[in-house]
């Protein structure tokens, strides 16, 4: 199993989109690559430099980083500085956290496409995992135990897989 670290904005709806691919084990919301104190949401809010970040557990014999970093360009606008959908504020920015180095070379050429395919320098963060700490429980599958929550991802995506 790996274990890499996506900030795509508003955690809720980035986790229950990866939750719907095979080979995903487990994910987890929380708040990454802050100061080192562990912050509460309203921490977050007021710009404690954390960014909400979804946790991601694969298994890579069903489905590979690249996969999984093709189907995050899918939900995110790469170009946009701490902002996707209505969401504004350090919190919201995208990023790309990884824990090992062969990690961070399958990235990077993911990155590299997409960067060429818009013309322009991402914004996304390409970095190694500092810190994580996981959100509060009523934000994990928050989508799941409120349907009709608010989501910058278009709810057509979460039905990818049939």
């Amino acid at each position: 199993m790996k274990t890499i670290y996506l900030a795509g904005g508003c955690f809720w709806g980035v986790q229950k989109f990866f939750d719907q691919f095979d080979g995903v084990i487990s994910t987890e919301v929380g708040y990454a690559n802050g100061p080192d104190a562990a912050p509460s949401y309203r921490d977050v809010c007021e710009s404690s430099g954390h960014a909400e970040t979804v946790k991601i557990i694969y298994d890579e014999s069903v489905i590979s980083l690249t996969e999984i970093l093709k189907y995050y360009f899918m939900v995110i606008d790469p170009l946009s500085v701490n902002r996707q959908g209505n969401d504004i504020g350090i919190q919201y920015r995208t990023g790309i956290y990884y824990t090992d180095d062969d990690q961070l070379v399958e990235a990077k050429a993911v990155c590299e496409a997409e960067e060429k395919k818009a013309g322009a320098k991402l914004a996304v963060e390409l970095e190694p995992l500092v810190n994580f700490f996981s959100a509060e429980e009523y934000h994990q599958k928050y989508l799941v135990k409120n349907p009709g929550g608010y989501c910058h991802i278009p709810r057509s995506m979460f039905r990818l897989t049939g």
